[in-house]
């Protein structure tokens, strides 16, 4: 068995250690509850790795670089921009009236529209510099700041108190309810990547050479950029903005895994996200007993990363 394989089977193991671990250790009371109660968050924590594992993979793969993600790209910035616009226009509330399900619906089809905008203006030119793509994207997450701040201020203080709320992330609070429309997504969005799967490694050759060995260069971009599109708008609507934590997972898959190839790549992302999330949060909360936030510990280690990849690449 060779290295990939090897160190599948272990990030394997240790994402079923890390989710017998959340259900059982330190429960109290009967089983039903205990493992309805935590299989639901279980669930949700996994929903949301594969969601930004595999995303930021595949947008790393038609960017053409191991640096840029969603997130970095302004999504988080984003996602505020969007839940201050929609207090704002809809009001406190209409919007608390309007459910889980319609207010999750209505997020992830507004974020969906802007992201796959911005993605299409953006990589299918004949040419992108990964200068040109870092200064847009920060040019955009100051320009959705700016405009967030701005309808911030001119809202009523408790929209603003209500608006708060959903602003930061949180692994802990995902809302069990909307799992079902998640997965729904999620798995569409899964079906139609696993159909053009074979044509991923073809892409990291580059533009020209993938035309030249007969792919539909646009058209698989433009489908990968829908479904990334949707995938990154379920998990900030689940849980909200996380800037670091896809190129966290997607770096050490591919250190880890030794090999450039989406058939150990994206698997790896996926396990090193749940290892991550599931276990963080059974470490912080059954044994430490923390009340700090594992997005916090998580942002930090991918910001770590993101400074040593843009470090690394400017020392070349």
């Amino acid at each position: 068995m060779n290295r990939p394989r090897w160190v599948l089977l272990v990030l394997v193991l240790l994402a079923l250690g890390s989710a017998a671990l959340f259900l059982t250790l330190g429960a109290r009371g009967g089983w039903g509850f205990v493992l309805a109660f935590r299989g639901g968050r279980l669930l949700a924590l996994a929903t949301v790795a594969f969601a930004v594992a595999v995303s930021t993979v595949l947008f790393q793969t038609v960017t053409e670089n191991r640096i840029l993600t969603p997130s970095v790209m302004g999504f988080d910035s984003l996602f505020v921009l969007v839940q201050t616009a929609l207090v704002f226009a809809l009001g406190q509330g209409a919007l608390v009236s309007l459910g889980p399900i319609p207010r999750f619906a209505l997020n992830v089809a507004v974020m969906t529209g802007f992201s796959l905008l911005l993605f299409r203006w953006l990589f299918l030119r004949e040419t992108h510099s990964l200068h040109r793509l870092v200064l847009v994207g920060i040019v955009l997450g100051i320009l959705f700041r700016s405009l967030s701040n701005f309808l911030q201020r001119i809202l009523d203080p408790n929209a603003f108190q209500v608006l708060q709320d959903t602003l930061f992330a949180s692994f802990s609070r995902a809302d069990v309810s909307l799992l079902g429309v998640s997965l729904v997504l999620i798995a569409a969005a899964s079906l139609v990547l696993l159909r053009i799967g074979h044509r991923f490694d073809v892409l990291t050759l580059g533009r020209s050479h993938a035309i030249s060995l007969g792919l539909d260069h646009h058209r698989t971009v433009m489908t990968i950029l829908l479904c990334v599109s949707v995938l990154v708008a379920v998990s900030t609507a689940l849980v909200g903005p996380v800037t670091f934590f896809g190129l966290l997972v997607a770096s050490l898959a591919r250190a880890l895994v030794g090999d450039s190839r989406h058939r150990f790549v994206l698997p790896a992302a996926v396990l090193l996200a749940i290892v991550t999330l599931v276990g963080g949060q059974t470490i912080l909360e059954r044994v430490f007993r923390f009340d700090t936030a594992l997005s916090i510990i998580v942002e930090f280690l991918g910001g770590l990363v993101f400074l040593v990849l843009v470090l690394r690449g400017a020392a070349r």
